[in-house]
């Protein structure tokens, strides 16, 4: 299975200009962990994560006072859409990270999260059926 299998196409992208409320908003409302950030200024793409904010904010930043070109990573490990899903996992757990930023020559073509690559891995490795387990019995208090 190939990172374009598993990958999100439709990438949500902020500039660096955008407050930390803003971007938490966009990612909350879209559900995704993660934004490109493209920069006019800057060659290459960059990339918040959900863990940028919530470093940020445990610092005690104001997230209206603060803006994505403050807390992105510029130094962004990007993808093909031609690796493997091992690779890219590899490269995620290697680096400490959840998201790779696919590009195609200079373009972005994608978005590949850990949790992408696990909904792939299952999908392949469960049969539909047991994908989801029946609920516990609860123990109740004596």
């Amino acid at each position: 299975m190939k990172v374009e299998d598993g990958m999100s196409a439709l990438v949500l992208t902020v500039g660096p200009a955008h407050t930390l409320r803003e971007a938490a908003r966009m990612m909350a409302d879209r559900q995704v962990g993660a934004a490109v950030v493209l920069d006019p200024d800057y060659a290459g793409a960059g990339i918040l994560t959900e863990r940028d904010i919530l470093m940020s904010v445990a610092c005690g930043e104001s997230p209206d006072a603060e803006h994505v070109g403050e807390h992105c990573t510029q130094d962004v490990v990007f993808a093909a859409r031609t690796w493997s899903m091992e690779e890219a996992a590899a490269t995620m757990v290697r680096g400490g990270f959840r998201h790779l930023v696919v590009v195609e020559g200079q373009d972005v073509v994608g978005l590949l999260s850990m949790r992408d690559i696990v909904r792939c891995w299952s999908a392949v490795r469960i049969p539909a059926q047991a994908a989801v387990p029946a609920a516990a019995p609860v123990a109740q208090p004596s």
